[in-house]
């Protein structure tokens, strides 16, 4: 990866500008980007990241939007893969008016990327993300799960879990660790990024590089300002050299030394601000309900969702509990974080944007309708039920997905015994909430899933040799004869009853075949029942019998769950 910088000669110098005025509208990197929209595909990691794309640039100069084919052409990969690019950078765009947003998922094809949008996209592709950090008491820290799994009945590598609290005792970071860490890498790299949105233009000191108005929108894809309490305003309102312009009249374009000098300015005071933020929460006591805690570092007892900057909401910390969060209690929050629950249910019932479910297991997670992205991600033993339009699983192990979901459903990373089925139930308000977020029930590619790389490249941590070029384990199809549908409790006292009375996405024929099965012996059974010619009394009997026998089988269930856990302590584990 290329990590120099360009540089700009500028015939006329102005004063360095000042960074934005208002303290309560700091810069802030936009995190879908780096959380949803990096792809681990070998060729879209440069060895020089800044020339290939100049030279990209030029190629298709004379295009302003591309499409997947001449993306693939372009770049020399595959059909799936440039259509999966467009389809990622639809799902972290910040323009909702763009056309590629506003695509049905089945005609990407026929919609075009904006090149400079395109551009932006391929060069974060170089990101990596920041390493988990170590815990601030690692001695007091112990693993939480057995490497031997009886889904798969041999001693394994290290478990999805495992990997996030390995040996190292490293933790994931807080949202201040990683928002720092995504405006350190903006700054270092800004140079070029400006480089690759400017345009060439000869004056008195020879060739300079000029940014337009509508060049400088585009770094909206990466940074934004706005803070808590504040609305997220356009990059032009916020920068001096552009704020006063005549709406009805183009505005001249800024040399591109003069944008990165006020940009770098501003990033070096929010690095500052968020330096500061850190260091007083770590000299002072722990809040478990501040998202900016080490999310590992929390008290799992007392977890709530908590609302952060800029519409994030966090979830965490749930444990051998019932957790249901519906429209009105997410109002605000457009995207949720779900971390490190386990032996729970949890039932999100809201409209979101995006959604990430990490470090979970042996829970239910019911997402409501998620209309941009889902990242699932060192998960175990979680089944997760969801309408979104789009689906990643990375590094998780025996889960299964229930998906009504618009596009392929992407697999990467070490997966292990995974299992995808079509989406299973439904809620009062379900299709009023796919229709604001914008899902479509007449498309679910569940089972086409799209494996991709087990190593990925924005990962910092180091890799064994020789596994870079290995396929992630795809998924399997649920038996449909284990298929069956998730009901969700009426819960909803406080919420005016909606439209949804089934599920909206129509199921297979081999999954209907086998619930018509499941009812038709049930109802026989039912009907023998009732035609076997007993005396009232009898009857009585009978039903106490199989409630007896059901409250039977309900206590070996409990006992044997009881047997376990009391194994897995002596083996030292923590339950």
């Amino acid at each position: 990866m290329s990590t120099e910088t360009t540089s700009t000669t500028d015939p006329s110098p102005d004063p360095a500008p000042t960074p934005n005025p208002n303290s309560n509208s700091l810069i802030h990197p936009r995190r879908e980007p780096f959380e949803h929209g990096l792809l681990p595909i070998p060729k879209l990691i440069f060895p020089d990241t800044t020339q290939i794309l100049t030279q990209l640039k030029q190629k298709l100069a004379r295009h302003d939007r591309v499409n997947s084919s001449l993306l693939a052409d372009s770049l020399q990969i595959s059909a799936d893969h440039a259509r999966l690019i467009l389809d990622t950078l639809a799902s972290v765009l910040n323009s909702e008016s763009d056309p590629l947003v506003k695509a049905p998922s089945d005609e990407v094809d026929s919609v075009d990327a904006d090149l400079r949008d395109l551009i932006l996209f391929l060069y974060i592709q170089s990101y990596k993300k920041l390493l988990p950090r170590t815990h601030k008491d690692a001695a007091a820290v112990a693993d939480v799960w057995p490497s031997t799994s009886a889904f798969d009945g041999y001693l394994s590598a290290l478990s999805p879990l495992q990997l996030v609290r390995s040996n190292s005792r490293r933790f994931m970071p807080s949202q201040a660790d990683e928002e720092a860490h995504q405006l350190s890498y903006l700054q270092k790299h800004m140079a070029n990024i400006l480089s690759l949105l400017a345009e060439s233009v000869e004056g008195e000191g020879g060739e300079s590089l000029v940014l337009s108005m509508e060049g400088f929108e585009h770094l909206g894809f990466l940074i934004q300002f706005g803070d808590k309490g504040s609305e997220v305003v356009t990059l032009s309102q916020a920068a001096p050299f552009f704020a006063n312009s005549d709406p009805d009249m183009p505005a001249v374009p800024v040399p591109a030394t003069q944008v990165l000098d006020w940009i770098s300015q501003n990033i070096a005071s929010a690095l500052e601000h968020i330096t500061e933020r850190i260091s007083a929460k770590e000299n002072g006591p722990a809040n478990s309900s501040d998202p900016d805690v080490a999310m590992a570092d929390a008290c799992t007892s007392s977890i709530k969702t908590s609302p952060s900057a800029r519409g994030l909401c966090f979830i965490e910390g749930i444990s051998k509990s019932s957790f249901v969060k519906q429209a009105l209690d997410l109002k605000g929050c457009s995207s949720v974080k779900v971390l490190n629950c386990h032996d729970s249910i949890l039932y999100i019932l809201a409209p979101l944007r995006y959604a990430t479910i990490y470090g979970c297991s042996d829970s239910t997670i019911v997402l409501g309708a998620v209309g941009k992205a889902v990242r699932i991600e060192h998960c175990e033993r979680v089944h997760v039920i969801t309408a979104a339009k789009r689906v990643c699983i990375a590094n998780c192990r025996e889960c299964v997905f229930f998906l009504g979901v618009n596009q392929r459903p992407l697999m990467v990373g070490d997966n292990h015994k995974l299992q995808v089925a079509p989406y299973n139930t439904f809620y009062s308000n379900l299709e009023e909430h796919m229709a604001d977020v914008g899902i479509d029930a007449n498309i679910n590619r569940w089972d086409e899933t799209l494996a991709l790389g087990v190593v990925d490249p924005h990962d910092s941590l180091s890799h064994s040799a020789g596994v870079s070029d290995v396929q992630a384990e795809s998924a399997a199809r649920l038996d449909p004869d284990q298929f069956t549908n998730f009901l969700i409790p009426n819960w909803f006292g406080g919420e005016s009853p909606g439209s949804t009375k089934d599920n909206p996405f129509q199921l297979p024929e081999a999954y209907i075949a086998s619930q018509q099965r499941n009812q038709k012996n049930l109802g026989e059974i039912k009907q023998l029942l009732r035609e076997v010619p007993l005396e009232e009394n009898q009857k009585r009997e009978l039903s106490s019998a199989l409630h007896l026998l059901f409250k039977d089988w309900l206590y070996v269930c409990v006992a044997c769950l009881q047997i376990c856990r009391g194994y897995l302590h002596m083996l030292g584990t923590y339950w």
